[in-house]
């Protein structure tokens, strides 16, 4: 009669321990059920499940195994699995499986309690824990460092969105983020992403750069905070602003261009999606002129843009055509998914701003990115911690993946 045990080996690590220990057991034909290891620090901890022929058999194959151990300064353990409860275990296959990633410039214990905690209280079971970051040093300071660690979790729980909501307030209380996705075949496969521009793909809002060379930045401002407290909707801001800058020179906007602060991590995140085969574009509420300019710098496929109405090498405080506003961001984003043959699981959409939901709620993954407070409650995924480069973790990639240019 067969048996199952489910072996342990620790101690540490060194080239050709799974080479042994696996060549003893070819020699009893055990099959391996299940397989898997963990080196942290140089600390191995292999396990694997194992099937033997027969139970006369398991004696020779724990003392051989023993002795190789032994040998090896390594230490085994063996526990006996039931019949039933490896079935169980099995059926336990078809459970709904969620990612949960945590990313922060630092992780804690306590980020990690945090985490551990709410899955715990929801009934979940943590399957597996990765590290997608790199190591980094203790002995050098570094702003831009970037810690995150990737939960895989399994079960049925009573209330989805509850759960989600109880991982999100934890970045309330600490410095980190917290992102939450049904572990499914478009995780990894997303073929389309898209950025707004001001504050998200740039450090700055192209409308108030113009308006502080034309000589208007306080009353652009007031109009801009106005908007922001719901007193005006965003087409009559848009254009009470866009017409405080007529008559301004068109050399302005090559000046403004060549100097627009690039967000942390951009280069990286959309060179190694161009690597995997995205497309990359912008849609923005901003202006064509200098999305246009950032297409021909990273090498964009597609933009979409408030085009600026210039007469005589002067602005005339006008847009061609409609106003570029959160619907219309919506819009655009799907009919850029069906010019390409890219459906909505497919497409991430990345933005700040109020105008930038519409499109963040149709997207496959939308990420509200140092964001207005409104926008990170409303959105499904938000990062505040780090660079736009770390949207790369919610897809799953290491940073040993990456390639640095």
């Amino acid at each position: 009669m067969r048996e199952i045990l489910l072996l342990s080996i620790s101690g540490q690590d060194y080239p050709g321990v799974t080479a042994a220990f696996t060549d003893v057991l070819s020699r009893h034909d055990v099959n391996i059920l299940d397989i898997g290891q963990a080196v942290i620090h140089d600390a191995l901890n292999l396990g694997m499940l194992l099937e033997i022929p027969s139970e006369d058999e398991s004696g020779a194959v724990m003392k051989e195994l023993l002795f190789l151990a032994h040998q090896k300064g390594l230490k085994v353990d063996f526990s006996p699995i039931a019949a039933d409860d490896y079935e169980t275990w099995v059926q336990a296959q078809g459970k709904p499986r969620y990612i949960i990633t945590l990313l922060g410039r630092k992780l804690s214990a306590s980020n990690i309690s945090h985490i551990a905690e709410v899955i715990s209280r929801f009934g979940l079971n943590i399957s597996d824990i990765s590290r997608l970051s790199g190591r980094f040093s203790l002995d050098k300071e570094n702003d831009e460092s970037r810690a995150c660690v990737e939960f895989t979790t399994r079960g049925f729980t009573h209330n989805l969105e509850q759960f989600r909501q109880e991982l999100l307030s934890i970045t309330q209380t600490d410095n980190v983020d917290v992102s939450f996705q049904v572990d499914n075949l478009y995780r990894r496969n997303r073929r389309l992403i898209v950025f707004d521009m001001d504050s998200t793909l740039i450090q700055c809002e192209v409308m108030d750069e113009l308006a502080k060379a034309a000589g208007v930045g306080e009353q652009v401002a007031a109009i801009t905070e106005s908007a922001m407290q719901g007193e005006i909707p965003f087409d009559e801001s848009f254009k009470r602003r866009l017409a405080t800058l007529k008559g301004l020179d068109e050399s302005v906007l090559r000046d403004i261009a060549e100097n627009l602060p690039i967000t942390e991590g951009a280069e990286r995140l959309i060179y190694n999606l161009k690597k995997m085969g995205y497309k990359v574009g912008i849609l923005s509420g901003g202006f064509d002129y200098f999305a246009n300019y950032l297409k021909d710098k990273f090498d964009l496929d597609c933009v979409s843009a408030n085009e600026l109405d210039i007469v005589d090498g002067k602005l005339t405080g006008k847009v061609k055509g409609d106003i570029v506003n959160g619907e219309k961001k919506a819009e655009l984003l799907q009919k850029m998914a069906n010019s390409l043959g890219i459906i909505m699981e497919q497409t991430i959409a990345v933005g700040d701003g109020a105008n930038d939901l519409p499109m963040l709620s149709i997207a496959g993954l939308g990420v509200a990115f140092h964001a207005k407070p409104i926008v990170k409650e409303n959105a499904r995924h938000a990062i505040s911690t780090l660079g736009l480069d770390s949207i790369l973790y919610l897809l799953g990639v290491r940073d040993r993946e990456v390639i640095d240019k």
